[in-house]
């Protein structure tokens, strides 16, 4: 009869031996893990993470964004916020990387935010790609969106703005991110907000001909002025108390209870224009506060150090630099500041004042290449008074002025920079 031998009998002493091992590599483990019926599992070494952290990536993409952009921090934040999710993989899938609809009056930027996005991610403001919303106000132009259905005439002519081939023109080796701006979305026709329905929920769009184009890695933005009439009676109101109040205000930056005013009136006035099922499609709702005096001061720094770059790299014109006083500044900043229109009234102030006189001089012949131009403001005048306090600048001194890469706060021409010329001009006594 068979005899049963039971299996810890049969062993080896080898087994006996690892089976002593592992005990001992188990108690000498710097972690040591606690079971239970609801409790996790658990180390010694805990180590506290931080989510508020941003990569490396992240805080160079804010950087450059806010080196752009003036005074808009929370529309900045919630791009920068996209951007990380959607450089770490985990943005929705089947859906776009984000919606977000910009509200805001006149000249606060929404438009420029999307431009200095495609700048900072691409290093060209128009990778992007730029739907103007007033050109769809009727239902039948949605064909140059997508394309005619067949059987119908010009199908084979008519090329749909939103194809693959166009969302994926921008796209490099590293960075596969496409950028779509809906521009004053509320002068579209009804058909363009529904089409836009699949498109921001689904992440996907029918063409014409049946092709389908995929906007799964595409950030769409909305910008819309809806509530403007709101804002700006909120802003310059006629009568009562509040009249003297905000017109205090329309040098300095507006107080906090104006832009909750401002906020809620766009957020009210989008969502009686839309319907709800367009609203809830949407990511985020940001509401761009108007422009006060330090953010035109630091828009003032942005434009000059721009006009400078320009005169340097036009081909029609003689390289030149100038530099402005601060009460020079001071009067552009006077003639410029309206809180109704914004940034756009800053650069009319600058064009009139300050580039067509240089260009008049440009045309006469009174600046020649390598000149240094000091502008000062002529109280007498009531304008600008242009000097030439220097000639024959080096090449190199003319670029350091007018380097893109410089912050705000260094990207105003310095007065030092004209005391080290080479050939310095006799100074003009009558010069206030």
């Amino acid at each position: 009869m068979a005899r049963v031998v039971s299996d810890k009998f049969c062993r080896s002493p080898g087994s006996r031996q690892n089976k002593t091992k592992s005990s001992q590599e188990r108690a000498n483990r710097p972690w040591k893990i606690k079971k239970g019926p609801y409790d996790p599992m658990r180390t010694n070494l805990a180590t506290v993470l931080d989510p508020n952290r941003r990569s490396n990536d992240a805080r160079e993409f804010d950087s450059a964004l806010h080196r752009k952009i003036v005074g808009q921090d929370q529309a900045l934040d919630k791009v920068v916020e996209i951007y990380q999710m959607f450089l770490a993989g985990l943005n929705a899938p089947g859906r776009p990387v984000g919606n977000l609809l910009f509200l805001g009056p006149t000249g606060s930027g929404k438009t420029r935010v999307v431009e200095a996005l495609a700048e900072s991610v691409f290093g060209d403001a128009r990778a992007c790609i730029k739907i103007d919303c007033a050109e769809f106000q009727h239902s039948h132009e949605i064909a140059k969106l997508i394309g005619s259905p067949p059987g119908y005439l010009g199908h084979r002519e008519t090329h749909p703005l939103l194809s693959q081939e166009v969302l994926n023109q921008y796209h490099t080796e590293k960075m596969k991110l496409s950028f779509v701006l809906f521009d004053e979305i509320e002068k579209a026709s009804d058909a363009l907000w529904n089409l836009l329905l699949g498109i921001l929920d689904k992440a996907t769009l029918t063409l014409g001909d049946n092709r389908r184009v995929d906007f799964s890695r595409t950030l769409i933005f909305m910008t819309s002025n809806l509530g403007a009439a709101e804002m700006g009676s909120i802003l310059r109101p006629n009568l009562g108390f509040a009249a003297s109040e905000i017109q205090n205000q329309r040098i300095g930056e507006p107080d906090e209870g104006t832009s909750d005013k401002i906020a809620r009136a766009g957020v009210e006035a989008a969502r009686r224009k839309f319907t709800p099922e367009f609203m809830n499609r949407i990511d985020k709702v940001v509401v761009f506060k108007p422009l006060g005096q330090v953010e035109l001061r630091k828009i003032l720094a942005l434009e000059l150090n721009i006009l400078q770059q320009r005169i340097l790299n036009s081909s029609t014109t003689t390289p030149f630099v100038f530099s402005l006083t601060e009460v020079a500044k001071d009067y552009l900043l006077r003639e410029g500041t309206d809180m109704k229109y914004g940034a756009r009234h800053l650069k009319r102030a600058i064009d009139r004042a300050l580039v067509q006189p240089l260009s008049n001089l440009i045309a006469t012949g009174q600046v020649r290449g390598g000149d240094s131009i000091s502008v000062d403001f002529n109280p007498a005048l009531g304008c600008l008074a242009f000097y030439r306090d220097g000639e024959d600048v080096p090449a190199d001194a003319r670029a350091n002025l007018a380097d893109p890469a410089l912050p705000v706060q260094a990207a105003e021409v310095s007065q030092d920079a004209v005391v080290e010329l080479p050939r310095a001009a006799k100074a003009r006594s009558g010069r206030r």
